[in-house]
């Protein structure tokens, strides 16, 4: 039977019958799905993106971790080691990304998931927060948690409570160093990609917690007297800022070391760094929401 019977099953598609017709419709319908399906998820990225989670001992972080993993925060101990979880964004929290995209696009839902990475907070085991932030993989940002009873004067004033604060404020100072010492120190034509740094002001459901825009300020005082402290450490050692060759001098924090600190500086050497208040603890539940939008933006 030649292709030119009356029989073939190529002059049937032709012919304009229903089964052609139908044939055709299923045809131009399917052959973009399948293109999306096949050609779109395979060039897409199948890392999930991550968040850095650090902060001194106590300041709630691993709580934070399992009530963003769980929906409800569990008893936890001082971390030793670095913990990820896979962690999905409230239905009611969109992502930066999910504004052009239809409510009906299957791949909605597996751009609200990313990995949290929690570190240990005790000093001698901050280079695993240290590594992650001079080596990120597929990083997005980071969220310094910080115990804003313990920030208040009134908690402050004894000498354990002093110490924290320092404590607190040079490892945040640190934090803050690495990442302006990515963007200023980078060797190629283009820069780094930004790492945005939420202080999560944690714990304000306590009576003696300061807000968050007081632990803002607390903060950047606390962060002047560590360069001031550093900066005096220099001098009494006979090294002063004109012996300093130019990469040492990105070694100073924000603008020099010189003066009072604010997170302003920060923002001049391409580094955002803002302070949301909330509590993962607490009589009338957890109040994280801030923080989940804060993560929405950066996906």
């Amino acid at each position: 039977m030649s292709w030119t019977s009356s029989q073939s099953w190529l002059t049937a598609l032709l012919e304009p019958t229903p089964a052609a017709i139908l044939i055709t419709i299923f045809a131009v319908l399917s052959i973009p799905l399948f293109l999306h399906l096949v050609i779109f998820r395979s060039a897409s990225s199948t890392t999930l993106p991550s968040v850095l989670l650090v902060g001194p001992s106590g300041s709630g972080k691993t709580s934070l971790l399992t009530l963003f993993e769980r929906g409800l925060p569990a008893e936890t101990r001082t971390s030793q080691a670095p913990l990820t979880v896979e962690i999905s964004l409230p239905v009611t929290t969109s992502t930066a990304s999910s504004k052009y995209r239809s409510v009906n696009d299957p791949s909605l839902n597996v751009h609200k998931k990313l990995l949290l990475a929690d570190t240990p907070g005790h000093g001698k085991l901050r280079h695993h927060a240290f590594d992650s932030v001079t080596k990120p993989q597929n990083l997005k940002g980071i969220i310094f948690m910080v115990d804003a009873a313990d920030l208040s004067s009134a908690n402050s004033s004894s000498d354990s409570g002093a110490e924290g604060r320092r404590q607190t404020a040079e490892y945040l100072h640190d934090i803050l160093l690495l990442l302006q010492k990515r963007l200023t120190g980078s060797k190629t034509s283009k820069a780094p990609r930004e790492l945005p740094l939420l202080i999560a002001a944690n714990k304000l459901d306590l009576f003696t917690a300061l807000p968050a825009p007081l632990v803002k300020t607390a903060l950047e005082a606390e962060i002047s007297e560590v360069r001031r402290s550093r900066d005096k450490g220099l001098l009494d050692s006979g090294i002063g800022m004109n012996d300093l060759d130019i990469g040492e001098e990105k070694e100073w924090l924000g603008d020099g070391g010189e003066g009072a600190f604010s997170f302003q500086q920060m923002e001049e050497v391409g580094v955002s760094a803002e302070v949301l208040g909330g509590n993962v603890l607490g009589a009338d539940g957890a109040n994280v929401d801030a923080w989940w939008a804060w993560i929405g933006g950066l996906l």
